[in-house]
């Protein structure tokens, strides 16, 4: 799919100074020395494909190809190849490593997966990489998992020809190298369980507050799902593409609607 040493730009939504995005550095550099970073200078999980567009956005330079934008994933890849990156666009966007996984129905509200949106609809082939976690009792990292699980995962995605609107969405399961048991092609899931909480907490004052978090329930999904292959110890691989419509439910309702002219 790509020549060589192509040019890629890396995102993420946890921020430039995180670890995933330095072990995406690392698998990225064994594609191509021409390496670009633009990503949020600070945390922004959970922001789905927010736009920043009420404040002017600001960039800061980290060394050479390595900047940080003051807004979102969906910025930082708007900033990346409409202005750092004008004089040659990326062949490839990666996003990631995100610190935990990104699948089912929380893919529209991941940052990370947004990254690798964005870069899609900028005719951009993109990929988004999550590392689940919090799935064994030491809520260890597995980073060794994606360092050493990514190169191989990307070879076969950039030797499979894929629409150019869909993005490749990789959640590498949370066990340690030696444990995971494959590789496998995958359909979004659904879980069956509601797994985001308001949790009501009182700050020194006596004045109520909220923290939303997960509590981490596990559901029973279907056999071929993302959830089901992570839970499993595989890694997963779904290709997402935008088009939210349901296709059955319109064809019911354009049946339906069908000869119904609004008169005055």
């Amino acid at each position: 799919m790509l020549g060589d040493n192509p040019r890629i730009l890396l995102t993420n939504d946890d921020g430039i100074h995180a670890e995933g995005l330095k072990v995406l550095e690392e698998v990225a550099r064994e594609f191509s020395d021409d390496v670009w970073i633009v990503a949020p200078h600070e945390e922004q999980s959970g922001m789905s494909r927010a736009l920043t567009l009420h404040t002017p956005l600001r960039v800061r330079e980290f060394g050479h190809q390595r900047y940080s934008v003051n807004g979102t994933p969906t910025d930082c890849v708007l900033m990346a190849v409409q202005g750092l990156m004008e004089d040659k666009v990326p062949d490839l966007v990666l996003s990631g490593i995100n610190h935990g996984q990104n699948m089912a129905e929380s893919v529209t509200l991941s940052g990370t997966v947004a990254g690798a949106v964005q870069g899609m609809q900028l005719g951009i082939p993109s990929v988004a990489f999550s590392l689940a976690y919090g799935f064994n009792r030491d809520a260890k990292l597995r980073w060794d998992t994606a360092r050493t699980l990514a190169p191989r995962v990307l070879r076969h995605l950039l030797e499979t020809p894929w629409s150019e609107n869909v993005i490749m969405n990789v959640n590498f399961p949370d066990r340690d190298v030696d444990d995971v048991a494959g590789i496998e092609a995958t359909v979004q899931g659904q879980r069956d369980e509601h797994i985001i909480h308001a949790d009501k907490r009182e700050d020194l004052r006596g004045g109520t507050y909220y923290w939303l978090g997960f509590n981490g329930k596990l559901s029973n999904p279907p056999v071929g799902t993302d959830l089901r292959a992570i839970y499993e110890g595989r890694v997963s691989v779904t290709p997402l593409q935008l088009d939210l419509t349901h296709y059955d439910t319109r064809d019911r309702l354009a049946e339906a609607l069908h000869g119904d002219i609004l008169r005055d």
